[in-house]
């Protein structure tokens, strides 16, 4: 984990903050799909800098059922955090959000996605994290995902959301593979790593104030008073 924490360690602390909060514009509700049938479970894949604080924001949406951190982009072969981590292997620190669309939309988790959980107009970096494995990406897994995450980021650029031109890309999922143990549930596990305090909190603090109607307290996949000992607190 050295590179993570030496990144972040040469930024003034006004400067971690800012970054933390770039996203946290208004951003435009997202029109409607063709009607189609819901199934009863579904699965998202995005990709938003380091996996420990999209895992941990969209834990706190309501309607997700789990959140997985891992890796998308590249082949089986490379899906280690050592190999990912040198930017050669074509993944993306990611996570897979599992669903329940008559609970949560698709539509509200790229509200989420671009709202809250990271910057969309940072090129193959994050924050204090630089390197592809840290790009901007959505892994659609079927048609209506595609045409959705396309929509809603042709409105972003039409209302100017962003000061900057959007860089996510919008891609096929081919495999999504775990994380290793180590970063499942980091921030629930890990709340006072300076890391996670400077730029992954404050993702969770947003959450709860701009989009109230999505936020939950207790984490997916955690029960409340197990997040409590932990030393949670929503």
């Amino acid at each position: 984990m050295e590179n993570r924490f030496s990144a972040w360690l040469s930024l003034p602390l006004a400067a971690a903050l800012a970054i933390a909060g770039a996203a946290l514009r208004a951003l435009p509700a997202l029109a409607a799909d063709a009607s189609h049938p819901s199934p009863a479970e579904a699965r998202a894949v995005f990709a938003g800098g380091c996996f420990w604080g999209v895992d941990a924001v969209f834990k706190h949406v309501k309607g997700v059922d789990s959140v997985v951190s891992g890796y998308a982009g590249g082949d089986a072969s490379g899906a280690e955090y050592e190999k990912v981590s040198t930017g050669t292997t074509g993944h993306a620190e990611s996570v897979e959000v599992t669903y329940d669309p008559a609970k949560v939309s698709y539509r509200d988790l790229l509200k989420v996605f671009f709202m809250v959980a990271h910057d969309p107009t940072e090129l193959d970096r994050q924050g204090p994290d630089e390197g592809n494995q840290y790009r901007s990406a959505i892994f659609y897994s079927d048609a209506q995902q595609k045409q959705a995450a396309e929509n809603y980021i042709a409105q972003l650029d039409r209302s100017k959301a962003f000061s900057g031109p959007i860089v996510t890309q919008v891609v096929p999922l081919k495999s999504f593979y775990p994380a290793e143990a180590y970063h499942q549930n980091y921030l629930e596990r890990h709340p006072d790593n300076p890391y996670i305090v400077y730029n992954d909190l404050p993702k969770l603090a947003n959450l709860r104030e701009k989009l109230p109607e999505l936020y939950r307290p207790s984490p997916a996949g955690l029960p409340a008073a197990q997040a409590a000992s932990d030393g949670r607190s929503d």
